[in-house]
């Protein structure tokens, strides 16, 4: 069997502002009908990235390809296969919905403009909104306009910045669900969030800390690789407790989930000597499997120490 053909496929891209290597030599490569979910601090170059890749920012050192193309001399021929969704609701809140489909369909020069347009309405579930003003719509709904505009003109790649971002879960549910939808298309999907359920729901993930791509794979690949051993306690005086923990030997994390404390250390033998003399009434201890969230903390203490 043949290997799936890339559809990003880029090697040591980098891009530097001033004195400042926002993205260093970034290697990275995502197949066809993925959806590749790339995490990451704000400012670690995520957005940076996704602009080289389409075209409007010109790497400083690297090369590669997106949809087949060269990212640096072929990037006219990239964008009109592109849906590109940003963080902030960019389309005219004075024209209504299906007035903002009809001008982005123009621009792509979509076929049979008005058939496309009452079909993405109807894919979209848009049609009571057809005709209010996009500025009047909710967040979720906001949203989902804008995804319907990213995919108007059957883009072969979505690069999505931050989409769920300020909307309720479930209009986030549902924007996942039709990311899903296209995926089985064959529509491959880059999309950077900071919600660890929607990390869950990427075939493969990436985690990028200030320009330095420090892990890739599966969740499940993920969590292995760290190696880390959890343990939650719950009890009185978590907040002290948790100070004291920090300082401990083979303690490489302690964060709060609701009730509970999260202890976590890939040195087994160094966290539970460490954890041993606090193992007593009122306190309880409990091992419990590494999640995604404590992976990529660790991952983001690892960043901000390099």
């Amino acid at each position: 069997m043949n290997a799936p053909q890339p559809v990003i496929d880029v090697r040591g891209l980098t891009k530097i502002f001033g004195d400042k290597t926002v993205v260093k030599g970034l290697d990275m490569r995502v197949n066809q009908g993925e959806i590749f979910g790339f995490l990451g601090p704000n400012g670690s170059g995520k957005t940076t990235f996704i602009r080289m890749l389409c075209g409007l920012l010109k790497p400083d050192a690297g090369s590669g390809t997106c949809l087949g193309f060269d990212i640096a001399s072929q990037n006219d021929r990239i964008k009109p296969h592109i849906g590109y969704m940003t963080q902030r609701f960019s389309h005219y809140e004075d024209l209504t919905v299906r007035e903002n489909l009809l001008f982005i369909g123009r621009i792509y020069g979509v076929p049979d403009l008005d058939r496309a347009v009452a079909a993405c309405i109807e894919r979209m579930s848009l049609g009571r909104y057809e005709h209010q003003l996009a500025g009047s719509l909710s967040g979720g709904w906001k949203q989902r306009l804008a995804l319907s505009a990213c995919t108007l003109h059957s883009p072969r790649l979505l690069l999505l910045d931050e989409p769920t971002a300020g909307v309720d879960p479930g209009a986030r549910r549902d924007f996942w669900d039709e990311v899903h939808k296209l995926a089985a298309t064959g529509v491959t999907a880059l999309i950077t969030t900071h919600y660890m359920d929607e990390a869950e729901r990427c075939h493969r993930l990436a985690y990028i800390a200030y320009g330095d791509l420090l892990a890739d794979g599966t969740a499940e690949e993920l969590i292995a690789q760290a190696q880390l051993l959890t343990y939650a306690v719950s009890g009185p005086g978590l907040s002290p407790l948790g100070e004291r923990l920090k300082e401990l030997p083979g303690v490489d994390q302690v964060a709060v989930f609701g009730t509970n404390l999260h202890v976590s250390g890939r040195d087994g033998e160094a966290l539970e000597r460490s954890l041993a003399p606090f193992m007593a009434e009122p306190l309880t201890f409990r091992r419990i499997p590494t999640t995604l969230e404590e992976v990529f903390i660790n991952l983001m203490q690892q960043g901000r120490k390099a």
